[in-house]
């Protein structure tokens, strides 16, 4: 697809893979719109001249918000992109339910009722296209982030299907499966991580290539593994 000229809502924007994303889809000449919650990263994103609508999107309130922000906008492109990881390790404490929920609601709910709610706008553009972003660990889990995985299995799963639904339709369905990325979510988590800019860069061409997925970095393995011996790639996993 070419993205010069698109108008392109990414969820997510003002920070880790998708603050880097909203740069380099800028610099192809895409009309960027999105989202962010937290005030001061809200705040520095529109002063690098970017559109922001504040929402957060592991509430119904913040999902409406959203939708009024765009409403009677063409878009023709939508990146769910904004996610959260969330504890539930029972070898650690207690997890904590409420975090859950929210974690739940933003790495499912949001894509699912934005894409539902967003689809006749979608559809009225001469082409257009949903980019889902997911996981490595949508392939296979790890024990330490068993909510985290499950919405981005779920996602997967999700996406899969809805590509499907669209065939012969206008609408494309991109899949993004990013590795370990360098962002506040994974501090802590080792040290061979791709880079933000590196990982936005292969969700672009693959935008642009109009592929139906996009495996990045380790990933790219991990599919291969997986291929060969599901069981394998899910003992690699698991203790990651």
């Amino acid at each position: 697809m070419q993205l010069s000229g698109k108008t392109i809502l990414v969820t997510g924007g003002t920070d880790g893979i998708g603050r880097e994303l909203i740069r380099q889809l800028k610099a192809k000449g895409a009309n960027i719109i999105t989202s962010g919650r937290n005030p001061e990263r809200v705040a520095a994103t529109q002063a690098e001249g970017f559109e922001v609508i504040a929402a957060d999107l592991s509430t119904p309130a913040g999902i409406d918000a959203l939708i009024a922000g765009v409403a009677g906008r063409a878009l023709d492109i939508l990146v769910n992109n904004a996610g959260a990881g969330s504890d539930h390790d029972f070898r650690e404490g207690p997890p904590d339910l409420a975090d859950n929920d929210a974690c739940l609601y933003l790495n499912v709910n949001a894509p699912v009722h934005l894409i539902t709610r967003l689809m006749p706008v979608l559809r009225a553009r001469p082409e257009a296209m949903i980019v889902n972003v997911t996981s490595g660990l949508a392939i296979a889990p790890r024990a330490g982030g068993p909510i985290y995985c499950a919405t981005k299995a779920a996602l997967r799963s999700y996406t899969q299907a809805l590509r499907v639904q669209l065939e012969g339709t206008n609408i494309h369905v991109l899949e993004a499966l990013p590795p370990v990325v360098e962002t506040k979510m994974t501090a802590g988590r080792g040290n061979r991580k791709m880079s933000a800019p590196d990982c936005a860069a292969a969700f672009v061409r693959a935008m642009e290539a109009n592929a139906e997925e996009a495996n990045v970095g380790m990933v790219k393995l991990l599919k291969l593994v997986h291929s060969l011996s599901p069981a394998l790639a899910r003992k690699i996993m698991i203790r990651f």
